[in-house]
């Protein structure tokens, strides 16, 4: 009788890059699959944990006593609890979802269902990362530190709409890219542990970068401007740089996302393998 030996692995139950572009179609068909309502609530409670996260992070940028290096590696750290939350815990994130277009290629869904269940999430996403923003507004979060959180929020928010668009939408390419290879990583995890650790390194890397991620701008540039419009907090951050700053982003993550990853892999390992 013919053995057939499992391919190896660097430790054990790792699932090897085939396998794992399997499992990315599977999981794309049942996210296509999910009703809108229920899509569109996971979709506000992943807008609410980036901009969590996001707030873990303005707390560490609201210490001026870190040098840079140091401020930027912590408060990646401290942003990747919104991306933990959200593979540990099940919710619909846009920039994750790009992993999507492995399904019609793989003539798993159609191509509007994907356009559908993307504006779903999309439109999820604002709603929960605006609502988080006013939240945190109306807990007074932006006082911390004497009021340098409210400052710190006030000064990220303006250096993303001082962007010329073209550099934010390369920043939001760089950053789906790692993006969504954490999200591709975390679909391999055999425990919340592996989940954590494979979101780790991608999202410290692309915060401490100043990569563009358009659902965190969705909360950091939304909560800057109720921090001006109620006087909490002086800025210069207009309605007009957001629209700019989100529409780059938005625009750079479905191209990192969808090419870099999503198409790149199923063209390595899902073309011509056929449905399974």
């Amino acid at each position: 009788m013919k053995v057939t030996e499992k391919p190896s692995s660097s430790y054990s139950g790792a699932m090897t890059p085939a396998s794992m572009e399997l499992k990315n179609e599977r999981v794309a068909e049942t996210k296509a699959g999910t009703d809108v309502v229920s899509a569109f609530v996971l979709a506000v409670m992943a807008g609410a944990f980036i901009s969590m996260g996001a707030t873990f992070m303005l707390v560490i940028k609201s210490d001026s006593e870190l040098p840079f290096a140091a401020t930027q590696l912590l408060g990646g750290f401290s942003f990747t609890l919104g991306l933990f939350l959200i593979l540990a815990a099940g919710a619909e994130l846009f920039t994750g979802n790009c992993l999507m277009v492995m399904g019609p290629l793989a003539g798993r869904f159609s191509w509007g269902s994907l356009l559908k269940s993307w504006g779903v999430v999309l439109v999820g996403n604002l709603v929960g990362s605006v609502l988080a923003a006013a939240v945190v507004l109306a807990a007074d979060v932006a006082s911390a530190n004497g009021g340098a959180f409210g400052q710190a929020a006030i000064a990220v928010a303006e250096g993303k709409v001082a962007l010329g668009w073209g550099t934010a939408f390369a920043r939001a390419v760089l950053c789906n890219l790692l993006v969504c290879l954490a999200v591709w990583i975390g679909h391999s995890a055999n425990s919340v542990t592996d989940k954590f650790f494979s979101a780790l390194l991608p999202v410290m890397a692309f915060m401490a970068a100043g990569f563009e991620h358009c659902v965190a701008n969705m909360f950091f540039l939304p909560y800057a401007l109720m921090l001006q419009a109620t006087g909490v907090a002086a800025g210069g951050v207009e309605l007009s740089g957001v629209i700019s700053n989100l529409t780059a982003a938005t625009l750079g993550n479905l191209v990192g996302g969808v090419v870099l990853v999503g198409v790149s892999y199923w063209f390595v390992y899902g073309r011509g393998r056929g449905r399974a």
